[in-house]
């Protein structure tokens, strides 16, 4: 049996008993249990043996599940929790806390699955106080092709959707009341205009220029989108090329007349990666792009990182390398608690 551990970011091998217990195979270590969704063949993590919780670090955030007399719906289910298992990892990577409600009822993560039942009650994709709602249709390969190419976007998955909604979260966390709130007003906007007439404004009148200084029309329709779009991307980016180091990327033409490249994972320590993201991230995004065309499939990264995006994406990373180092006080409950 194989189950994946967060607490150490591996896969791991057991042997189940015919009593249902795990016993850990390979070089000694912790003892683990596989997390209860397992028995729907839903999820592939396991949970500390001696952990009260049945759940593992991720599913204990999935509030809401659609109903399962459907059959279709424990195929979406599985799709967007294996999505979702997708971003803690990075999350883990990055050090930043994932509480559940449960842990942390003002602060904590919960995600409901919802299912539009009737025409009238459709379901929006988004987040509020931590709670983030997905439409189960967008597990649906066709359904979620035929909604992007109707709004016109470059790019629409599932791991897109849980990056961007979750940027909404720890801004929040990481953000609101904090000394970074001057600065990223200087970047991104004033947060304060409000959110509602902002996005009528953006769908009446898109802003045309948009490429100048965001990463998709969408961030330009207020200061939260903005960030929310620019933080999916870096954690596209922090993923992508610790996937390129670990297959051992070498690129002999990252750029024309320069130097061949050894693509590395991000340093996750560097006070900036303005460097990084020019060097290593364009040409892995572009050399992506380039076998996706050459396999006669749409850009996987259909886009372009102008200087404005790039100061945004170092932001991003300066505030969560302050937040996780325990520089800058993160907004969760004090630990203990």
């Amino acid at each position: 049996m194989l189950g994946y551990a967060p607490d150490e970011q591996r896969m791991l091998a057991f042997e189940a008993s015919s009593q249902g217990s795990w016993q850990r195979l390979g070089p000694s270590g912790a003892d683990y249990k596989p997390c209860v969704n397992r028995k729907k063949n839903v999820c592939n993590w396991v949970v500390p043996l001696g952990s009260s919780h049945e759940h593992c670090l991720s599913c204990r955030t999935t509030h809401t599940i659609p109903a399962l007399t459907k059959s279709e719906n424990l195929g979406y289910w599985a799709a967007l929790e294996q999505a979702k298992r997708r971003l803690f990892y990075t999350l883990i990577e990055l050090v930043l806390p994932t509480p559940s409600k449960l842990e942390d009822p003002a602060n904590g993560l919960s995600f409901d699955f919802l299912e539009q039942l009737t025409p009238k009650q459709r379901v929006f994709t988004g987040h509020d106080e931590g709670v983030i709602t997905l439409d189960v249709a967008e597990a649906d390969d066709a359904r979620r092709e035929d909604i992007r190419v109707s709004m016109h976007e470059p790019s629409r998955t599932l791991l897109g959707h849980f990056r961007h909604e979750i940027g909404h979260y720890y801004w929040d966390r990481l953000v609101r009341g904090t000394g970074w709130i001057e600065e990223f007003r200087e970047l991104f906007g004033d947060e304060r205009v409000a959110y509602e007439a902002a996005l009528k404004k953006h769908y009446a009148s898109p802003v045309i220029d948009w490429p100048q200084r965001f990463i998709s029309s969408y961030a330009s329709s207020h200061p939260w989108e903005d960030w929310a779009e620019t933080w999916a991307h870096y954690l596209h980016m922090v993923d992508a090329l610790e996937t390129a180091a670990a297959w051992g990327m070498h690129l002999d033409h990252a750029s024309p007349g320069g130097p061949n490249l050894r693509v590395h994972g991000l340093n996750l320590s560097l006070e900036s990666i303005k460097q990084p993201i020019v060097e290593h991230w364009l040409p892995v995004s572009q050399f992506i792009n380039a076998m996706d065309r050459s396999l006669g499939t749409r850009d996987s990264y259909p886009f372009i990182v102008v200087p404005p995006v790039i100061d945004k994406l170092d932001f991003i990373h300066r505030v969560v390398q302050a937040g996780s180092s325990g520089q800058v006080p993160m907004n969760f409950l004090p630990r203990g608690r």
